[in-house]
């Protein structure tokens, strides 16, 4: 594999690799408990993916840099996946500039207004209004959008209750693709997601479940690692990264995991907190 030149690469960091909901303790600390956000960097452009929990801390941590633009991709608006906007200090900035994409909205609402419902009375006491760094827009999955001057993205709609929306990003001769929230079994949309991730360096895929769980949670909207592996061989995906873990799941259970998953794929990866990757070159691990 060749090496990505640092300078241009396309490189993504993980703030939160949980499901479902927050999983703080002992249990915890090696892969981590926040849940959904990365961020990804290609060139100049930063592009955020979902603001679960661990957007808190990538919020703290932006404030700190010099401001500069970027764009928020939601995978879809599951609490699990929304919970750290509340707290996402940069969106309450007119200093900053975050555009917030949805491509799962309905025809007939607006982002804006799902987002809403969680940072609304009595829920919480701060209403989307207050968030001044942020213009809210949207697409329909399938599109490819245009966040900013020389990148688009591409998007494809993937199966979900309510519906969610998997990424692709193609930056300096790296490929990424998020593949979250989704279900495999239906044949016309996994024919469509094995094309769409075809020859990334790095696909982030929906591994809550085992393959043995999964016949106890069949329509629940997700996959298993197995099925992420076996789909990475079949693209020509270089790293499958299993992700969005059972809230269940324990860092010695990740570990058996990961064990088992490079067996079957040596470029095999489980998405912990504060891993740093870099899309054409050999993934490094953040400390």
């Amino acid at each position: 594999m060749t090496t990505a030149d640092p300078n241009t690469a396309l490189r993504v960091k993980i703030w939160g690799a949980r499901g479902t909901i927050p999983t703080p303790g002992a249990h915890t600390l090696r892969y981590g408990g926040e849940t959904t956000c990365l961020e990804v960097q290609a060139g100049p452009h930063l592009v955020l993916i979902d603001c679960g929990s661990g957007a808190r801390q990538l919020g703290i941590d932006m404030t700190k840099r010099p401001v500069a633009p970027s764009d928020l991709l939601f995978t879809h608006t599951h609490l699990d996946h929304i919970c750290g906007l509340p707290f996402f200090c940069p969106a309450y900035s007119a200093e900053f500039d975050v555009r917030v994409w949805g491509g799962h909205v309905p025809r007939d609402g607006s982002l804006e207004e799902m987002l809403g419902r969680l940072m609304s009375p009595p829920l919480f006491p701060v209403p989307t209004s207050a968030l001044r760094g942020c213009q809210f827009r949207r697409f329909f999955a399938g599109e490819s959008v245009g966040l900013r001057a020389g990148l688009t993205v591409k998007t494809i709609a993937l199966n979900h209750p309510g519906g969610a929306t998997g990424y692709r990003i193609e930056w300096g001769g790296g490929v990424l693709a998020v593949i979250t929230d989704h279900e495999h079994g239906d044949p016309a949309i996994d024919a469509a997601v094995a094309k769409f991730v075809e020859g990334a360096d790095i696909m982030i895929y929906d591994s809550t479940y085992t393959d043995e769980e999964y016949e106890n949670y069949v329509g629940w909207g997700h996959s298993t690692w197995q099925k992420g592996v076996a789909l990475a061989d079949k693209a020509g995906v270089a790293h499958p990264v299993i992700f969005h873990h059972d809230p269940r799941r324990t860092d010695d259970d990740l570990d058996r995991i990961l064990e088992k998953a490079r067996s079957r794929h040596p470029g095999a990866l489980v998405a912990r907190q504060g891993m740093e990757l870099v899309a054409g070159s050999v993934p490094a691990t953040a400390a």
